[in-house]
């Protein structure tokens, strides 16, 4: 990020001598000179630091002076120790003046950098952090770029990715119908024509190859769909400047300061009912992007390449909007191997748009919106924040856990830092499983830590416990459950230390419980050493997996028909996955299910909505929007037993009676997101009454709806709780390796004999247990 050549410009500024040196501790500074000068050095060194800088803390000693008269950088030191790399961030302001200015020796060069921007973290082969160890080490620089590199008043002054059309990498097209590749300039206008022409393009990134073609053309995003096997997920967009952007969809202050942030996330923007002014005027993005979402995912270009393939003045015209999503298959992380993206992408790319800078781990795109009072929700974190530390509430032993094996992630942490990875997949794909291997060895490396304690998930089927258990090699494994991990991941998110406990509502698609259940609708009275069932879902036989590994959405549906006494009625709005010649029973398994996200679906089954594809809440969502204001008087009613069951029987009978009647279907959706907020409010309410606690986080995939997450802050809110919500890592499984390793590190360091949460905790806590 540029700290050595600030320091020797501050340094020069002030007069002083000494030296700054880069190890794989960090930065030391050594400075002589007049004392108060030296004290204005120590103060602005944290105060006017590079814009990408974040400081956690600066030391100072007297050593004895050495009686020098000029301030250098010395080569750097390898040995023992920890550094932080930053992320990669889009490019500055100064590096896009000079990608578009006709005179500058960098006009249109796809790899313009500085020590303000640029890749970081993706590049970085080894520390410490010099061009020798990143992959821009086989591209010797230019008599020009190295002078560049040596001069303390230059911007590249010690920039480890400078480079110059002269000396960089270089840009290639490569198509199967094309005898031989082309280069530079006329691969960039070549793959601008393709866009045009409704192609999809291979285009590799900062973190790995994307898949992009023009958002608005129905049939390109229809085919990129199509042959990625996507279902009916949304695609994020990538808009060709801020105006563009703003123009998709409502955008406050907050979103478009995260639209313009240099981690440059795709943002979740709330799409109009009805459109704006001018919009027959502005790209309007094909049906096929977001079918059926309420919202719509947005970025700006975050790397040269993106501006290029836009165009500069004097260009043709092209598209203004781009879809751009992952160069992976289902369940795969992004390729980032050129020879690996031309076969795992072939049947899907016409085209690759591809350059000779190596890619060292793969990144995919960061996933951010704002809530109603300004403040983010991170739903995917990964380019741009990775590998940004998570400051811990205490300190911890040098830690390892691993996340869910769906969507995995792991966290190292030692001291009261942590580091989380980005995600990397399905574990059960040989190209994540590699990646994540990759991944784990290389921010090791970076963060220096060596792992004493490892934590996984109980499930005995889980594929990432699976890995941990591989790998233990004698270091004590402790399994957390999956439920208890997400409320862990709360408290961390928020900064608690863990000596009070706090009414953890986690609402997901399912994790494995301490009875062999598949859990997923719980609020839970826990800390970091254990967690007492205050609530759940009431149990439901889950439905038989006729198609893959989960039931569809409406055996759900039946199922949870049957189970509240109802049977399916011809009248009722038919489920738009059930085949037609599909009975109308369903068989259920030997396994039960107290599953959140599983009602959901059943709710969207009943209203004939097709639930989106790993988002049981997506469709929902939109559905009930129009109707959220006019039904909170009017919501459905959960049964609240004495034992602290939420029996949805009540409420499907008034959701049957409402499509009876032909009560709308935003009506319909609305009052059962209302009446989910309310059962929430009185599981809380009673565990109040019962332990005095009033502190409560919400945690699991499902607050990913921001209506639902908004509802249940809302009625918690009024009741007078504190309420936390994640702010750093999702609410979803790409923050369970944070609270597992959390509730792993506690039962470490607990003293013997002690045992649960010390607040009445029984029955549900997660001690560690060894392997087999």
């Amino acid at each position: 990020m540029g700290f050595r050549p600030f320091v020797h410009g501050l340094a020069g500024e002030l007069g002083l001598a000494g030296y700054v040196i880069n190890n794989a501790g960090g930065v030391v500074a050594e400075v002589e000179g007049d004392p108060g000068r030296v004290h204005v050095f120590c103060r602005r060194i944290s105060a006017d630091a590079p814009p990408r800088a974040v400081i956690h803390s600066v030391s100072h000693m007297r050593v004895p002076p050495l009686g020098g008269t000029d301030f250098t950088i010395r080569p750097s030191e390898k040995g023992p120790g920890r550094t932080l790399v930053p992320a990669d961030t889009a490019p500055c302001p100064a590096c896009l003046a000079e990608l578009t200015a006709p005179g500058d020796r960098r006009y249109r060069h796809p790899f313009i950098a500085c020590a303000h921007c640029g890749p970081r973290f993706t590049i970085v082969t080894a520390l410490p952090y010099d061009r020798a160890a990143t992959t821009m080490a086989p591209f010797p620089m230019c008599g020009r770029c190295a002078a560049e590199y040596a001069d303390p008043a230059d911007r590249r002054f010690h920039a480890q990715p400078v480079a110059c059309p002269d000396c960089g990498p270089a840009l290639h097209l490569t198509a199967p119908r094309r005898p031989a590749p082309l280069h530079g300039d006329q691969a960039l206008a070549e793959a601008r024509r393709l866009l045009t022409a409704g192609a999809v393009l291979a285009v590799k990134g900062l973190g790995g190859y994307q898949l992009v073609c023009d958002a608005t053309d129905e049939g390109a995003v229809a085919a990129l769909r199509s042959r990625k096997g996507h279902g009916t997920r949304p695609f994020a967009v990538m808009a060709a400047d801020l105006e563009t952007a703003a123009a998709l969809a409502p955008a406050g202050e907050e979103e478009r300061a995260l639209l313009c942030d240099p981690r440059h996330p795709v943002v979740l923007l709330r799409r109009a009912a009805v459109p704006g002014p001018g919009a027959g005027q502005r790209p309007t993005p094909a049906d096929a992007v977001c079918p059926g979402g309420p919202d719509i995912g947005v970025t700006l270009p975050h790397t040269p390449l993106h501006h290029l393939l836009f165009g500069l003045p004097g260009d043709p015209p092209g598209p203004r909007l781009l879809v751009v999503t992952g160069g992976n298959r289902p369940g795969e992380p992004p390729v980032t191997d050129d020879t690996e993206a031309r076969d795992r992408l072939d049947g899907i790319a016409d085209a690759w748009l591809w350059h000779d800078r190596g890619i060292r781990v793969p990144c995919d795109d960061s996933v951010v919106r704002v809530r109603p009072d300004g403040e983010p929700q991170p739903l995917r974190r990964s380019r741009g924040y990775v590998p940004e530390p998570v400051e811990l509430p205490y300190a911890v032993p040098p830690s390892l856990a691993v996340g869910g094996a769906d969507d995995t992630t792991f966290c190292l942490a030692q001291g009261r830092t942590a580091w989380l990875s980005p995600h990397l997949g399905d574990l059960a794909r040989p190209a994540a499983a590699a990646a994540f291997a990759r991944t784990l060895d290389h921010l090791a490396a970076l963060t220096g830590v060596r792992p004493r304690i490892l934590a996984a998930d109980r499930d005995p089927g889980d594929l990432a416990a699976r890995w941990a258990r591989e790998h233990a090699e004698g270091r004590p494994l402790h399994l957390v459950q999956h439920h208890h991990a997400h409320v862990a991941a709360a408290m961390a998110d928020a900064g608690l230390d863990g000596t009070a406990p706090v009414i953890g509502v986690v609402l997901d698609g399912g994790g494995h419980g301490d009875d062999g259940a598949l859990w997923g609708g719980e609020v839970l009275l826990a800390d970091y050493d254990g967690y007492r069932r205050a609530a759940h879902l009431a149990y439901l036989p889950l439905p038989a997996a006729a198609r893959g590994n989960s039931p569809a959405p409406y055996r759900t549906a039946l199922a949870h028909l049957r189970a509240a006494g109802l049977t399916w009625e011809p009248w009722l709005p038919r489920a738009a996955d059930q085949p037609a010649d599909e009975p109308d029973a369903a068989d259920t398994g030997e396994v039960s299910t107290s599953s959140m996200g599983l009602l959901f679906d059943a709710v969207a089954a009943l209203l004939g909505l097709r639930p989106d594809d790993g988002h049981p809440a997506a469709v929902l969502e939109a559905c009930a929007l129009p109707a959220m204001a006019d039904e909170g008087d009017h919501a459905y009613a959960f049964g609240h037993r004495a034992d602290g069951v939420l029996d949805p029987a009540p409420v499907l009978r008034s959701l049957v009676a409402d499509l009876r009647t032909g009560t709308p279907a935003a009506t319909v959706a609305a009052r059962f997101h209302h009446a989910v907020a309310h059962a929430v409010r009185t599981a809380c309410r009673r565990v109040r009454e019962a332990d005095g606690v009033t502190t409560v986080v919400l945690t699991g995939d499902l607050f990913a709806d921001a209506l639902l997450e908004e509802g249940c802050h809302r009625a918690l809110r009024a009741d007078g709780f504190t309420v936390l919500r994640h702010r750093q890592v999702p609410c979803g499984d790409g923050g369970l390796a944070l609270g597992r390793l959390m509730v792993a590190t506690r039962l470490r360091a607990r003293p013997a004999g002690a045992t649960g949460t010390g607040t009445g905790a029984r029955g549900g806590t997660s001690r560690g247990r060894s392997p087999g």
